[in-house]
């Protein structure tokens, strides 16, 4: 059920600050239409850090709204505190969302029993399925493979994947090792989607597939039809755009990436998120460039 390009959905905003529904409606038609397999609502790119509970749930609904069945929905639902993340959860169910996308919980920093112990708790009362999300670079908490196992053995039926940020290619075996081979595991940094799937992943969590949904798809197809070589292009054609998009403070180039490629999208970020640099706008230009996703510029 969620495998291949998933993009974790900008959250598109007017210069105001208030949620631009229409145009994040368009964007889900849009990105379907490309060949997105999956969607994630209000996770990291989509700014959920800046949205208030009632917004967040009320983005989730309208996201599942426009889907309409055609794609899965997984909403962003996770927090440091785990009756908020139980409470997440929930809402995220009535929201009409297929699963929900767990970070373990960041700032407190727990040792590894307060993780596996979050996560049974979520378990006692999930309605629906957890893909656990591991991105230490944000949340400072590593969620350890051996933790990972401990955690899946406990409810596999609710925990039915993961999305790794780590970097650490090794984890996918590690996984594999200690959970097997069918555990889902997507990739959580778009320029290792590549390797990541040769060592078993099945698809990635992306934010380049935000302003490149059909290349990305075409990417996660030929990874799954065990076409290296034309998978390996599509990485090469899309590589310079992975780290542009990160060139300066996240979601800010994709949204300026999003902005050149569809220019009717609202333009808007909430503080503490600002517009990149221009250093970030030129390396960004470059790359969309380079993968064919705008004329050069003289």
């Amino acid at each position: 059920m969620f495998a291949g390009s998933i993009p974790a959905l900008v959250t598109p905003f007017e210069q105001n600050g208030s949620f631009a529904e229409a145009a994040f409606r368009d964007l889900v038609e849009w990105q379907i239409a490309e060949g997105s397999s999956a969607l994630v609502a209000c996770g990291t790119t989509g700014e959920a850090a800046t949205l208030p509970k009632d917004e967040h749930f009320h983005v989730v609904r309208v996201c599942v709204d426009q889907a309409r069945g055609r794609v899965p929905v997984i909403a962003g639902a996770g927090s440091n505190d785990t009756r908020v993340a139980a409470e997440n959860l929930a809402a995220a169910k009535a929201a009409g969302a297929d699963a929900a996308l767990m970070v373990p919980p960041y700032y407190n920093r727990p040792n590894q029993e307060g993780i596996v112990q979050h996560f049974a708790a979520l378990a006692e009362q999930a309605a629906l399925p957890i893909i656990l999300y591991n991105v230490p670079s944000r949340t400072v908490t590593d969620i350890q493979p051996e933790t990972v196992a401990r955690i899946v053995a406990a409810n596999r039926a609710i925990f039915v994947g993961i999305k790794d940020a780590t970097g650490q290619l090794q984890r996918v075996s590690e996984h594999r090792a200690l959970i097997g081979p069918d555990w889902i595991q997507l990739s959580g940094n778009d320029d290792l989607a590549l390797p990541f799937n040769s060592l078993g992943g099945v698809g990635c969590i992306s934010v380049t597939a935000n302003v490149a949904p059909r290349l990305c798809a075409a990417l996660q197809t030929a990874c799954a039809a065990g076409d290296h070589a034309a998978a390996r292009a599509h990485h090469d054609r899309l590589f310079a755009l992975h780290t542009a998009l990160f060139s300066d403070a996240s979601p800010g180039p994709v949204k300026y990436a999003l902005s050149r490629v569809r220019p009717a999208t609202p333009r808007g970020l909430r503080l503490p998120m600002t517009w990149p640099g221009e250093p970030s706008q030129r390396a960004v230009d470059a790359a969309l460039a380079a993968a064919g996703l705008l004329e050069p510029i003289a």
